[in-house]
């Protein structure tokens, strides 16, 4: 089965191997996933299976996801026992999945590699020597304050008085879905439902990750 899990990120950490090697990795509260609905090429046109993850309060529940959920669980519980999810992502699963399956961080194993996806953290409204690596003017000859400016943009001769598609320039950066690959999974605590993965993952603590074996 392709292996797909949503998590929360927390803090960093590192973690010892049996030879005493330190890998520094991001522990993430990963499931478990509850699967909401099963797509298929006679009905819906392509496969996959709809999953949840998280809870969220009945009075912050839109109609849509309410009958959508009630359709999931059915009518015989009456909506006492239906769980709203608070994120709901969809992936293509090599095995069948039923509706109301459960998957959980037990499908992971020490060692695997995985793509790790996240929405970075957000940097606001930002110069050309933060957001693209310019180097800025020389601090000397006359230099005032155009120390960290981007210089010419080349909007006459070149492009015919307009500034080319794609110009580097100061601008919003960051808060962007950003994927990480050829990360590894160095620890699993199936009885707190955490993951520890090796290196850095984008978005601060509490950002929703999507981890793809």
């Amino acid at each position: 089965m392709t292996k797909f899990m949503l998590g929360t990120k927390g803090r960093m950490t590192q973690v010892f191997d049996d030879a005493g090697v330190v890998t520094p990795g991001t522990i993430v509260t990963a499931g478990p996933l509850t699967v909401t609905q099963v797509k298929t090429k006679e009905k819906d046109g392509y496969a996959s299976a709809q999953v949840g993850f998280g809870v969220r309060k009945e009075k912050n529940t839109n109609a849509a996801l309410k009958g959508h959920m009630s359709a999931a669980v059915g009518s015989a519980s009456g909506g006492k026992d239906i769980v709203y999810p608070r994120h709901m992502r969809e992936f293509a699963p090599d095995a069948e999945m039923n509706r109301g399956d459960t998957i959980d961080v037990s499908i992971f194993a020490v060692g695997d590699v995985v793509a790790v996806s996240a929405v970075s953290k957000g940097k606001g409204f930002q110069g050309v020597v933060k957001r693209h690596g310019f180097h800025g003017g020389p601090r000397s000859h006359g230099q005032k304050n155009k120390e960290r400016s981007p210089g010419s943009i080349a909007g006459a001769g070149r492009a015919g008085g307009r500034v080319s598609l794609g110009m580097r320039m100061a601008g919003r950066m960051g808060n962007d879905r950003v994927t990480v690959r050829n990360l590894r999974i160095v620890q699993i605590d199936k009885d707190t439902n955490t993951l520890v993965i090796s290196g850095a993952i984008p978005g601060k603590p509490g950002t929703l990750v999507e981890i793809r074996g």
